[in-house]
């Protein structure tokens, strides 16, 4: 046996399988349970396949380390003993463009600094498989009509081009990197639908070698293919970066939560009610951090598209994983979905041989703790309307919007009963609070479920049918996940009754959802403006936090696609669709939403009619191959990115500046000034910069002051690789709320000791100048929401040393250490609030240096320079690894540093 597979060959479990006229090898589960006397049985499937990667990379070891840590995973699972680190190696990357581009900026910023220390540029290259969607630069500028999506695509190309030709130089620059171009569909759709295989078949010593799909994503919503049985979650870019260049992401091992499903979902109930239901029983379950593997025989009845639509809502219950182990519908939808047959069949037998194909619903799997939810009581529902959990039946929306109106009304900011007359296009409508002003079918969590898009489309033609319309200040849109849906809707005829109420495709990608809404009519936006209007969205997404869709929109709820289209009719959210017409056909007849609600027979039937893999091979044949825009576009040849200096899209990053091998093993913070102040679930939506540039903040100002006129902002996503306009935009969400400023809400904080109230950029700028370190500190859940590199990017070139807060979500916590921010934890019960912090106080931090050490902070009078007292925390720096990223500045320093050790 050859020398890298030499601890597989002694323990005898390095095994082969024949399949066509091929064989392959793999690394042998039930022979290591043998051998190490375990029941393989008794562990989750999502362990399972976390012990094959560990295995599978046994030349990194040696052979007692190796079996260490396979027994340490065992006894964790199975006898319940400490819990210990373990790496984890991907074998995919997956990135779409918000944050695909910084990461390719960084590499391409990389290659200089690896020159800086006398290496060589071609070290640094993805050694795993990378694929990068370019899906979140499409806004819906147009809407309403057919000709949309053209004029939407038009725009996109004009707006970032000087970025497409950066990624598709990355795509020649680098090895083991793939773009799909734009106007292809969104990032989790095309991974469940094309890219993700299941089973990696490996070059290995001339040996095929077959590995668990294993991947990370620089996307939160990554978790979608764990509906697919195909492990994988959301990191930092950051880490993902790192992950590209060969190093593991070391993981603790998470507790494993199995979610029992009974039952079967009601007639008309559909998978976001599903999805919605088990995001608030998780959420209120606490289950950060954790595995969440669903089992019971109510899986049974649910399509693969289903379970894909619950994963894809893991991040918002804070789970690491929403895991559906591989079954005889995962095998029926590799075949609907085209793969190729004989991949099929080697996936299956080796699925089947490796223990890792659930067979039946009676298992005997010991997970940490037990949850379990009857489909029988799922209701129709909606999420909203600021947090993915805020839960509500139908029957409670109207009741929740007027409590939340009560609240808002209370200091007299908002009129309750005020409606304002407008004529938009001659036709007069009343807008008021709760008028829903967007209403977007999105391809963020539903549109890879053929299911509630046909459903959309049968209540439209019924409602169309009727004589209903959508209120003309309604902006509408459909943006699909992938060209899939266009065919399979174009097929079913009911396209044109989506289109009569204007959900015309305006464009392909993920939209709406992360900001990308777009204008509204500038009539409805002063209305709302000038009168303090408290509007509303209904989109079929993942994610509504505040100020994410829209800011002219205060309140944002999830739900299904259908319910989208029946929101868009009735107009406003404060009618109950459960008992109040939607609306009056053209004979005064009341018509409610039961009468045009489609029943799941008439659904299926024409799933089953327009649906097929002949769909699928035609869309994906030529994925990678982009429409005539993107083969349009010259680059060079050269390995090094040719940076402009008057560029505002893409500029090199100062984290490689003057880099050496030196690295520093104590840091102590004193003299630090608090930045901000927040309380609880400060988002990476709050902090990161997303959505339209406002002209006269500090980034509108910096692209005016270099040339950039205001038509031609674009977004901060589209800018994320411009380090300048991003730094500008952190903290400066129109909806944060920063304590320094009694609550105040816009991007603004006190400088001290001068007390002038500035930007929490010009502030920081003030801060740099005078050499003050600086720290944030905040409530509970910091950082929760998608997993924004730039948060945490952003964090640091402002100069923040460390974040003091109550809990952190797991993502944004590891990005922070991967840019050198040392996050820090309040001890059970303490906070703003208990330790009578203001603000004003000087810190002084000790050092770190082990992981999780209780960290003494030394608060000081900044007007007497006494102290005011001593309290502790824990440093949020979990293992031994991250300990050594954060004493190399970040982990991309770290890698760069490890490659050039190991070359030279």
């Amino acid at each position: 046996m050859k020398e890298s597979l030499k601890f597989s060959d002694a323990l005898n479990i390095y095994s082969q399988i024949e399949s066509g006229k091929n064989t392959y090898f793999y690394y042998s589960l039930t022979k290591l349970s043998k051998i190490l006397d375990f029941n393989i049985n008794n562990l989750p499937y999502s362990i399972r396949i976390l012990v094959e990667n560990v295995v599978s990379h046994s030349s990194n070891y040696d052979r007692l380390t190796l079996i260490n840590m396979i027994k340490n995973i065992i006894n964790f699972y199975i006898n319940n003993d400490e819990n210990v680190e373990i790496p984890f190696y991907p074998t995919r990357i997956i990135m779409q463009d918000f944050t695909g581009v910084p990461a390719v900026v960084d590499l391409a910023a990389m290659r200089d600094g690896i020159m800086q220390l006398g290496g060589n540029p071609e070290d640094i290259n993805p050694i795993i498989k990378s694929d990068l969607i370019i899906d979140h630069s499409v806004q819906v500028d147009h809407y309403g009509t057919i000709k949309a999506y053209e004029y939407n695509i038009k725009k996109e190309f004009e707006r970032n081009y000087e970025r497409y030709k950066f990624l598709k130089w990355g795509s020649k620059a680098f090895n083991n990197l793939s773009i799909v171009p734009p106007s292809s569909g969104i990032i989790h759709q095309i991974n469940l639908e094309n890219l993700a295989q299941i089973v990696n078949i490996k070059i290995q010593e001339d040996q095929k070698v077959l590995l668990y799909d294993a991947i990370v994503g620089t996307d939160s919503h990554t978790t979608m293919i764990n509906g697919l049985g195909v492990l994988g979650w959301g990191v930092g870019g950051i880490e993902a970066e790192a992950a590209m260049l060969g190093i593991p992401i070391n993981i603790e091992l998470p507790e494993v939560i199995g979610f029992k499903l009974n039952g079967k979902l009601n007639n008309g109930i559909n998978a976001t009610d599903l999805a919605l239901t088990i995001t608030k029983i998780l959420r209120d379950k606490n289950v950060v951090g954790k595995f969440v593997e669903f089992f019971g025989e109510g899986i049974e009845y649910l399509s693969l598209p289903d379970r894909a639509t619950i994963s894809n809502m893991c991040p918002e219950y804070g789970a690491t994983i929403a895991f559906f182990p591989v079954d005889s519908k995962t095998i029926d939808y590799m075949k609907t979905t085209g793969r190729e047959i004989y991949k099929i069949e080697l996936i299956e037998n080796y699925l089947r041989t490796q223990k890792l194909f659930r067979e039946n619903s009676k298992e005997n799997i010991n997970y940490n703790d037990y949850i379990s939810l009857d489909l029988n009581d799922v209701k129709t529902s909606l999420a909203g309307p600021r947090k993915p959990h805020e839960y509500h039946r139908l029957d409670e929306v109207k009741k929740n919007f007027e409590d939340e109106l009560e609240f808002y009304t209370k200091d007299k900011t908002i009129q309750k009963d005020l409606g304002i007359k407008i004529n938009l296009d001659g036709e007069e409508a009343t807008i008021k609070n709760g008028s829903v002003v967007i209403a977007a079918i999105t391809s963020c969590t539903n549109t890879s479920n053929p299911y509630v898009l046909i459903a959309a489309g049968l209540l439209a033609k019924k409602a169309v049918e009727l004589g209903l319309r959508k209120k003309p200040y309604v902006k509408t849109s459909f943006t699909p996940g992938s060209k899939v849906v266009q065919k399979y809707i174009e097929n079913s005829g009911l396209l044109p009754y989506l289109e009569a109420l204007g959900f015309h495709i305006v464009g392909f990608g993920c939209a709406t959802c992360i900001g990308n809404s777009g204008p509204l009519n500038p009539k409805i936006s002063r209305v709302i403006r000038e009168n303090n209007l408290y509007t509303v969205s209904v989109l079929s997404g993942n994610r509504n936090f505040e100020g994410r869709i829209h800011p002219d929109v205060r309140g944002n709820y999830l739900a299904s696609p259908p319910l989208v289209v029946a929101y868009s009719i009735v107009g406003n959210i404060d009618t109950d669709l459960s008992s109040e017409p939607i609306g009056i056909d053209p004979n005064g007849n009341h018509i409610y939403l039961k009468d045009i609600w489609p029943d799941d027979k008439e659904v299926y039937e024409i799933i089953d009619n327009v649906v097929n893999e002949k769909l699928f091979r035609e869309v994906y044949k030529n994925i990678f191959t982009g429409n005539k825009n993107w083969e349009n576009i010259d680059i060079s040849a050269d390995k090094f990115y040719n940076w402009q200096p008057t560029s505002t899209y893409i500029k090199r990053p100062p984290f490689f500046d003057n880099i050496t091998m030196d690295t520093k093993d104590h840091f102590e913070i004193r003299n630090a000034r608090v930045l901000a102040l927040f309380g609880d679930t400060i988002t990476t939506d709050h902090i990161s910069p997303a959505g339209n540039i406002p002209k006269d903040s500090p980034a509108g100002k910096w692209l005016i002051d270099n040339g950039v006129v205001l038509e031609k902002f674009n977004t901060y996503g589209s800018r994320r690789g411009n380090h300048e306009v991003m730094v500008r935009g952190t903290f400066a969400n129109t909806r944060i709320k920063n304590l320094l400023l009694n609550g105040k809400e816009g991007g603004n904080t006190i400088h001290f000791p001068s007390g002038k109230e500035m930007t929490i950029f010009e502030a920081a700028e003030l801060y740099k100048k005078e050499n003050t370190p600086l720290i944030i500190i905040a409530g509970k859940e910091y950082g929760s929401g998608s997993s924004r590199d730039w948060a945490a990017k952003g964090t640091f070139l402002l100069g923040v040393k460390a974040v003091i807060a109550k809990s952190f979500e797991r993502i944004h916590r590891s990005n922070l250490i991967g840019m050198g921010v040392l996050p820090l934890q309040f001890e059970q019960d303490k906070g703003i609030k208990e330790l009578n912090l203001k603000g004003d106080e000087i810190f002084n931090i000790d050092s770190i240096s082990k992981p999780r050490q209780k960290i003494k902070i030394e608060v000081i009078d900044s007007k007497t320079y006494k102290k005011i007292r001593d309290f502790f925390v824990t440093a949020r720096i979990d293992t031994q690894s991250e300990l050594e990223y954060y004493y190399n500045g970040g982990i991309l320093q770290y890698a760069l540093r490890k490659i050039f050790k190991k070359n030279n």
